[in-house]
């Protein structure tokens, strides 16, 4: 049996990547109902507004589903009590060493995933004790490893450095896709920016429109003096590289990112100040879809496409 869907009790190895201002109860319980692992984006959520949502999603779900922690989020105990009073059982950690906070969540029965963008820290999380690692490429949305290595580079690199079930993050959005990220020694995938423009995503209209018609080079990689974050072109990302180009301190780019920039823009659907956070993968979707249609689409691409490779008609 697949190692992922094993550690988790799901049927297919997806896993919905816990995105900010997206990834709420309804696409969290949509995605497990499909037979995937759905996950709370924390990161955008203050504490009692997690509790809420981990109370909706186990309502909406009898399946699976977990919850994705920042590790630098400024409210971090409250939120780890949180997990603890109500009986969260998987949680991904981020943004941070896994190291001071796995044991917590693992002494309270919790199976712990850590996503990395490297092969050295991915070696760490295992000495950390965590179960399971994503490893995620730079073509991934939101906020990115400093490395800037890309996934079919980063998945054969941590699979080297560990033993442990490994899931493969950024720039995955097909059942083909997937495939691939197997060949290189994956066993799952975590997928955000598809999920991100699903019906049940909670992203603003505004935000899954656009997203949905750009076009290859319509992202790039911003705010390196911060946190590497890949954000789609546009009137806050034109002000980002402008400020970058004249070497603007740590100090200034904070100012100009300010509070709230991507609630602006992914929630409530500002696209001129808002900041707009999606995966270079974006460019391969035009409609609009439910949950339930993109996992479907993606377990009919894997399929196909192992059926095409093993049965001799790709073969030199």
């Amino acid at each position: 049996m697949n190692r992922i869907c094993e550690l988790f009790g799901i049927k297919y190895p997806i896993i919905q990547g816990g995105m900010v201002w997206c990834s709420g109860w309804r696409l969290a319980s949509a995605v497990s109902n499909a037979g995937g692992l759905g996950l709370l984006g924390a990161g955008s959520m203050h504490p009692e507004v997690l509790r809420e949502h981990i109370r909706k999603c186990q309502a909406a779900t009898d399946k699976p589903f977990g919850v994705n922690v920042p590790l630098m989020y400024p409210e971090i105990e409250s939120l780890m009590n949180i997990l603890v009073e109500e009986g969260v059982k998987i949680v991904f950690t981020s943004a941070g060493s896994p190291k001071k906070w796995t044991p917590f969540l693992k002494e309270h029965g919790m199976t712990v995933v850590h996503v990395v963008s490297s092969s050295l820290f991915a070696a760490k999380c295992e000495e950390a004790g965590v179960d399971a690692i994503v490893a995620e490429g730079f073509e991934a949305g939101g906020h990115n490893g400093r490395e800037e290595t890309t996934t079919l580079c980063l998945i054969p690199a941590v699979r080297r450095a560990t033993s442990l079930p490994l899931l493969a993050a950024g720039g995955i959005g097909t059942g083909d896709a997937m495939l691939a990220t197997f060949a290189l020694g994956a066993e799952g995938v975590q997928i955000g920016t598809r999920f991100a423009l699903t019906r049940e995503s909670s992203a603003h209209e505004n935000f899954k429109q656009l997203c949905l018609n750009l076009n290859e080079g319509d992202t790039k990689l911003l705010l390196k003096k911060l946190a590497p974050t890949r954000l789609v072109k546009g009137g806050f990302t034109s002000a980002v590289e402008e400020a970058e180009a004249r070497g603007a301190s740590v100090e200034e780019m904070r100012a100009l990112l300010g509070k709230g920039r991507a609630k602006k823009g992914m929630f409530e659907g500002n696209l001129e100040e808002g900041e707009l956070e999606i995966g270079q993968v974006a460019a391969l979707f035009r409609k609009e879809e439910t949950v339930a249609e993109v996992i479907e689409d993606i377990m009919t691409g894997y399929r196909q496409m192992l059926t095409r490779l093993t049965d001799g008609s790709a073969s030199c």
